[in-house]
């Protein structure tokens, strides 16, 4: 009796790897999309943070700066603990703002993300994208306008 050798031919292994190569070619561009969603969400989540100590000092006899602020600089901005994110004008109105960079991903460099107080004390976030060449409209956070 003829013995039959067990296993894959070439060709069958060759239509798995590219079965594989297709499915990653597809998957990979979805993928960096998130992750991009994802820091772009957790840079405004870390920012809106700042909103209570900018309140709190606005309302006391404190300036407003990073210290008061208890401002630490994430590693998805350019921020550092010398350049100020706080600005409040006469009026009561101001903003807290920080530019992406860091270990940010490279569609998001340069983005400016700006919570902005109104005189009434109600806040919005706005993007500016004019910085980011890559930026795409599926980026944006909720609840935030993009200039």
């Amino acid at each position: 009796m003829p013995t039959h050798a067990k296993g894959f031919t070439l060709i069958e292994l060759m239509i798995v790897v590219a079965i594989i190569g297709v499915l990653a070619a597809a998957a990979i561009p979805s993928y960096q999309g998130y992750i991009v969603k994802t820091q772009i969400n957790r840079a405004v989540s870390e920012l809106g943070a700042y909103r209570s100590g900018f309140e709190a000092n606005l309302t006391g006899t404190s300036n407003i700066n990073n210290q008061s602020l208890g401002y630490s600089p994430s590693n998805l901005t350019t921020g550092n603990t010398a350049t100020e994110i706080g600005t409040v004008n006469a009026d009561g109105s101001g903003h807290l703002q920080v530019t992406m960079g860091g270990r940010a991903h490279p569609n998001l460099v340069g983005v400016i993300l700006r919570h902005e107080r109104t005189v009434a004390g109600v806040w919005s976030c706005v993007v500016d994208k004019s910085g980011a060449a890559q930026w795409r409209p599926s980026y944006t956070p909720p609840n935030c306008t993009v200039l």
